[in-house]
């Protein structure tokens, strides 16, 4: 039977006979469906209101610090002091300028020479993630700060450097924790976070940021991922457990000082800001540019319609600054992100309806490829929750996306050799882990595409792949609509329709006679908060589902 939702949130919106088709992303182009009646369509919350003078809440939080003492008080002359930044994989898309790591580093950088600290390096924290260019970095940190630093005090991080890591410890459970050499010997360490998911920040910053794939393959692998009820609910997740006991290892070691930061979630300036609003609310204006933008969309290639979505970039605004002992500032950053982020929801559903956007952490100025299709669908949009997913155990989600068999040769190519020479021989996480992994992320060539020019490292797409392991676990059946292809679907184990109407008979068959449908309204970033008792799927007779 249907669950009633007796006390709908005003970002719940039930769908009747006079509902305007909602507007889903399917990769860089926009569909309109019509949704059944009854479904509920979550939408996220209204941005936050900005602090009105971010760099004044920065110098309060490093002067007014959780736990700790303030900055100043840390700093002596002579001393060596290492600032790390998160890198490009936040926010999504990037922010407008000035970025909020250059409004921490132009109040943290002054302070630090008053102090009498010159030496000074910066590091962008990207663990194995692709380094970034000089254009990011400078666009990130600032003109000034680049021009003073880079290259040789401000650089990515070199997991592979020889003689760049150092081996601090080893936690009780067996865990090493190694981290950037320059970080290891500082005398401070300061990192500055940019909180945009409740995974984001606390002891991740440091200990995953700064790390390699010795420290990594301790929570990146298909165990740990299984035993993670979602990431974004850090009491729950096992992931949060062993980065925290990593991390307060290395804190043992090393002297840190957090600077974290929140921002809302005004992903889409003025021209684009509708797409953010419920259909049935928009005003004639904005219901002609929505339509205008969905045709327009169908008719541009590839790159222009990439272009529309990120040559813009995100007029987020700063939310809030935390600063001082990382457990105590992040405890902070939560209670921010929970405000923004967390949409009461009454009951689980039997059918989740979502559209996949066209970006991810992995792929800023890259196309989507498909293994990061299945990040974002069973990864990121499955763990939007907190209490339980969305979706119930054995449920079935529709996802639209085209599916395209295309990857950025600069960025991903370890990825094609994952996809289509070792994920098309096995899905089994375990099996690809024990298997294929160990020789694979050894991989020279790839190795040096990683240290010298813009490439994820070879660990990287087998991490990617563990991501979706716990939605793998729960969710019964994905199945796309809008696929060009049939090969990318198969390969991830996923079935297609051509329609959605296609699609939801499909996933009626063998679920309940009036199954629970929900649509997660996806771009901006939500997160619900889903309350009741968990259910498994009720199959009827039969039912194949």
């Amino acid at each position: 039977m249907r669950s009633q939702d007796h006390s709908q949130h005003p970002c719940v919106v039930t769908i009747d006979h006079h509902s305007r088709p909602r507007v889903l992303f399917s990769g860089d182009q926009l569909v309109e469906v019509d949704l059944p009646v009854g479904t509920r369509v979550i939408y996220p919350k209204p941005p936050l209101a900005p602090l009105p003078d971010a760099d004044a809440a920065i110098r309060y939080a490093i002067n007014h610090p959780e736990n700790s003492e303030p900055l100043f008080s840390k700093l002596n002359p002579g001393m060596k002091v290492t600032i790390a930044v998160d890198d490009i994989s936040l926010p999504l898309p990037p922010m407008k300028r000035p970025d909020v790591r250059q409004r921490v580093l132009d109040i943290v950088v002054p302070m630090l020479k008053d102090h009498g600290v010159e030496d000074i390096h910066i590091i962008v924290a990207t663990c194995l993630h692709r380094p970034m260019s000089d254009v990011e970095v400078r666009r990130m940190t600032g003109d000034a700060i680049f021009r003073e630093f880079w290259p040789d005090r401000l650089y990515n991080h070199d997991a592979e450097k020889p003689g760049g890591m150092t081996k601090l410890g080893t936690t009780d459970h067996g865990e090493v924790v190694e981290i950037s050499t320059r970080a290891a010997t500082s005398d401070l360490l300061i990192y500055v976070n940019l909180n945009f998911v409740p995974m984001d920040g606390g002891h991740k910053s440091a200990a995953v940021g700064l790390c390699g794939y010795r420290s990594l393959r301790h929570h990146h692998d298909p165990q740990t991922i299984r035993q993670s009820d979602s990431y974004m609910d850090p009491d729950k997740s096992e992931l949060n457990t062993r980065v925290s006991r990593m991390g307060r290892l290395l804190q043992q070691h090393v002297d840190v000082f957090t600077i974290e930061t929140t921002v809302n979630n005004r992903m889409f300036g003025p021209q684009l800001e509708f797409l953010a609003k419920n259909e049935d609310e928009l005003s004639p204006r904005e219901e002609l540019a929505l339509k205008g933008l969905v045709k327009s969309l169908k008719i541009l290639p590839q790159k222009a319609r990439q272009a529309i979505f990120e040559k813009v970039p995100a007029p987020y605004g700063v939310t809030g600054v935390f600063a001082g002992e990382t457990e105590a500032a992040h405890a902070k950053t939560l209670d921010k992100c929970w405000e923004q982020y967390l949409v009461p929801v009454e009951g689980q559903a039997d059918i989740l309806v979502t559209g996949v956007p066209y970006i991810s952490p992995y792929n800023v100025g890259a196309y989507l490829n498909p293994l990061l299709v299945s990040v974002l669908i069973e990864g990121y949009l499955h763990n939007l929750y907190r209490g339980m997913p969305l979706v119930k155990k054995g449920g079935t989600v529709i996802a639209f996306h085209p599916c395209t068999d295309k990857f950025d040769r600069d960025q991903h190519l370890p990825y094609v050799e994952f996809f289509h020479k070792i994920l098309t021989k096995t899905r089994d996480a375990e099996e690809l882990h024990r298997d294929y992994e160990p020789e694979f992320r050894k991989n020279p060539a790839y190795i040096q595409l990683y240290r010298s020019g813009l490439s994820y490292h070879p660990a990287h797409p087998f991490f990617m792949y563990y991501w979706g392991e716990n939605g793998r676990q729960h969710i019964g059946r994905v199945i796309i609509v809008g696929a060009d292809n049939e090969y990318v679907p198969k390969v991830l184990g996923y079935e297609t329709a051509a329609t959605f109407e296609d699609a939801l008979r499909m996933a009626k068959d063998g679920a309940p006679a009036e199954p629970d449908i929900a649509c997660m309204h996806v771009c901006p970033l939500l997160m619900v908060d889903v309350k009741g008792k968990p259910e498994p799927l009720r199959l009827l007779p039969g039912g194949a589902a």
